[in-house]
């Protein structure tokens, strides 16, 4: 036997109790602080969930008050919803506004039953009225009398003098984009 392979147990060491406790501390802090990271992860998407479909019920009810055209007997409605296996409740409150014949319309949507008290988790605002056009009452063409195509239509004759009065001309939009030419 030589003596290179062979060592006398004394000389041979491995961890203490105090280096594995050590260790371990280090590992259980490491962890926890990981579980908060995921629980708080956890935590904020479920309360984005709740707010996406607080805010898709808001949306809804607006669509059912201009669909229904309730008679603005009270200024405040109130109600429960069966959404999504969970119940939520909603409170619609009709403003007026400076156009007569034209309500402002808030819906504020809230987590649990209506006896439940908390802060809304989404809230959308509406109008309604005699002044507002009926729902599905568009034709399609949004540009007719927008300011906005009009403008885009018109342009200066004389925008190098200035101070001189300048007379506008209509163009027409075209409605295609010009084909770019390649380089030489």
């Amino acid at each position: 036997m030589s003596s290179a392979s062979w060592r006398p147990l004394s000389a041979s060491r491995g961890f203490t109790l105090i280096e594995v406790l050590v260790a371990l501390m280090v590992v259980a802090m490491g962890l926890s602080a990981l579980m908060i990271a995921v629980s708080g992860t956890a935590r904020t998407s479920g309360y984005l969930r709740d707010k996406t479909l607080a805010q898709w019920m808001a949306l809804n009810r607006l669509s059912e008050v201009r669909l229904n055209l309730i008679k603005y007997g009270q200024n405040t409605d109130t109600g429960e919803i069966s959404f999504a296996n969970r119940t939520w409740h909603y409170d619609t409150r009709y403003y007026d506004t400076s156009i007569a014949t034209m309500k402002r319309v808030v819906v504020r949507i809230y987590a649990g039953e209506a006896k439940s008290k908390g802060n809304a988790l989404a809230e959308s605002t509406g109008f309604t009225g005699a002044s507002v056009a009926p729902p599905g009452s568009s034709d399609g063409d949004w540009t007719v009398g927008s300011t906005a195509a009009s403008a885009s239509a018109e342009t200066p004759t004389n925008p190098t003098t200035p101070g001189a009065p300048t007379t506008t001309t209509r163009t027409p939009t075209p409605t295609a984009p010009p084909v770019p030419t390649q380089p030489p």
